[in-house]
């Protein structure tokens, strides 16, 4: 791990030049590994080191421990949430539900259990956990309704690894240095990417850093993605032959095996 804190130290040094000083309280100075993920043909994940040191005039306050929480969201997206069931031996969609800002996706990482350094107002002021960072309800939504079909949307993110909370991740140096790393799965949406490093004492935040990630795809994958959105009468003919060609191709060597 000296690796880990030696990439900490150095991007700190960097930092720490430009931050103001004589502003009382505790503050954030962060950074990250990388802030660019490309997706390219063969695009398989990525890993991501967040690292910072807290900026401070004075000793640290016994008003509690220093506790941190860091979370990443993906582009905000509306959805909509279909509910199937049953009905005359077929299976159809029988409800739906508009939920308005959902995160393509969402990761927090912390130093302790998330209600150990988060207070549940604090919590929603901020959306930090996952059932206030996804947004449904709305001046006619339901209550009931609303927190069904968001679940069932958490739930299937979290199959997915979209979704995903790793409690006790963060490791906190002499209540200054801290470090963590977050995967990025392998079906990540492309655009900009949000992440938030809060500083907590006694369940409250005390200082909050921004900073963002650009995801994109690069090569093959861009090509593919703008023919299919720009040219779709292309794309759909170029898809249909290449299906062609995949089809007598594997007919003639079946018809070869034979012989």
């Amino acid at each position: 791990m000296l690796w880990r804190l030696a990439l900490v130290l150095t991007g700190l040094a960097a930092a720490l030049p430009g931050l103001a000083v004589g502003q009382a309280g505790e503050q954030v100075v962060a950074g990250l590994s990388q802030n660019r993920v490309s997706i390219t043909a063969n695009f398989d994940g990525s890993e991501i080191l967040i690292f910072g040191a807290v900026q401070r005039e004075a000793p640290p306050p016994d008003t509690g421990p220093l506790e941190v929480v860091i979370a990443i969201a993906g582009p905000p997206e509306p959805v909509t949430v279909r509910r199937k069931s049953r009905e005359y031996g077929i299976w159809v969609n029988t409800d739906s539900f508009v939920i308005e800002d959902a995160p393509s996706f969402y990761a927090i990482a912390t130093s302790n259990p998330i209600d150990h350094v988060l207070s549940g107002p604090e919590d929603l002021a901020h959306r930090i956990s996952i059932p206030h960072a996804v947004r449904s309800i709305s001046a006619n939504a339901a209550t009931l309704k609303a927190y069904a079909f968001t679940s069932a949307l958490i739930r299937i993110r979290e199959e997915a690894g979209l979704y995903f909370t790793q409690e006790n991740s963060i490791t906190i140096r002499e209540e200054t240095l801290f470090d963590t790393s977050i995967s990025l799965p392998a079906n990540l949406t492309e655009g900009i990417y949000l992440a938030r490093i809060l500083l907590t004492r006694d369940r409250q935040v005390v200082d909050e850093y921004k900073t963002v990630i650009y995801v994109s795809k690069v090569g093959l994958e861009r090509w593919i993605f703008n023919l299919a959105h720009e040219q779709p009468l292309i794309y759909g003919v170029l898809s249909l032959f290449i299906a062609i060609v995949a089809g007598w191709g594997a007919s003639a060597v079946f018809r070869y095996g034979r012989f």
